[in-house]
């Protein structure tokens, strides 16, 4: 189930990529098929499809090519395939909707040749994602198994939200407006900016809803917020070693984003900051693995 989470989250966040940085190839700003085109992809950690040099191509690649492990249609293969292994655990909706949408978008994937279609495909994952987010909220117990789903999700979009702001605020890069609104976008997070803030973008603003503000879910803090409900209630009856251990863990990441400030974070090494947000997820992930997929038997006869 964690497994599951975790690829049908990234899926949909290429899917949101996709979608923003289609757009931006629609503009007729010089720089919008070229190092805009380079800093969408390396976000998602795709600098090899960042190299190609036909942006089309590279997008229908990482939309609809089943041989790329980081595409789209593969990351839902992965967690269609993680979702039968345990179909006895979630409810029969939820299958159904993964299995439904995972068949709609192979068959749209076969048909991918331009632009158009695969906006298409990326529309479909994308609305399809809606309902199974909301068949999973309604109609799964929300016992253990719903805190692994809730922590594979939150972590997958905490990592995720960082590697999209370490790319949209590195040194290297100059990005404008149509940057600030390709990065909202990829986290759904336009229209919220207009009501938290205001219509006009300021650097710090985005980062400031993105990384920090507590209230919105594609932020990096409640991502953790989340993973930290779902651990507690996971490590709960847990044996104390890993309990302690992944405690520690998750309490520094969370202190770090609740007493940070953008401003300082700018004005310092914010690079630093999220390479250590994503070293703490990556070691929150080694930690619930080792205590709860991957353990030695002896474990499980722990008190």
């Amino acid at each position: 189930m964690y497994w599951m989470s975790r690829y049908f989250e990234r899926a949909d966040n290429i899917a949101r990529a996709i979608d923003a940085t289609h757009s931006l190839m629609l503009s007729r700003v010089e720089a919008a098929a070229g190092e805009r085109w380079y800093h969408a992809l390396t976000a998602m950690g795709l600098q090899l499809e960042a190299a190609n040099p036909d942006p089309q191509n590279a997008l229908r690649r990482l939309a609809a090519d089943p041989t790329l492990r980081t595409s789209m249609i593969s990351c839902l293969a992965a967690a269609r395939e993680n979702a039968s292994q345990v179909r006895e655990e979630i409810s029969s909706e939820m299958w159904e909707q993964l299995n439904r949408l995972y068949h709609q978008a192979v068959a749209l994937s076969a048909e991918v040749a331009d632009d158009e279609s695969v906006v298409r495909l990326v529309t479909a994952v994308r609305e399809g994602s809606y309902a199974f987010a909301g068949v999973s909220e309604t109609t799964m117990t929300h016992g253990e198994g719903w805190r692994f789903v809730q922590l594979g999700k939150y972590t997958e979009r905490a990592c995720a939200v960082s590697v999209l702001l370490d790319a949209y605020f590195g040194a290297h890069t100059q990005a404008d407006d149509l940057d600030w609104i390709a990065l909202l976008a990829s986290c759904g997070a336009f229209d919220s900016y207009t009501k938290v803030f205001t219509a006009e973008l300021q650097p710090d603003r985005v980062a400031e809803l993105l990384l920090v503000y507590p209230e919105f879910p594609y932020s990096v803090r409640y991502s953790v917020e989340r993973m930290y409900v779902s651990l507690k209630a996971i490590t709960a009856q847990g044996a104390s070693r890993p309990r302690a251990q992944i405690g520690r863990i998750i309490g520094r990441l969370r202190s770090s984003l609740a007493f940070a400030t953008v401003s300082e974070l700018r004005a310092g090494d914010l690079h630093a900051f999220l390479n250590g947000v994503l070293d703490q997820c990556r070691a929150i992930h080694a930690a619930v693995h080792d205590a709860y997929i991957d353990y030695p038997i002896e474990i499980a006869f722990e008190s």
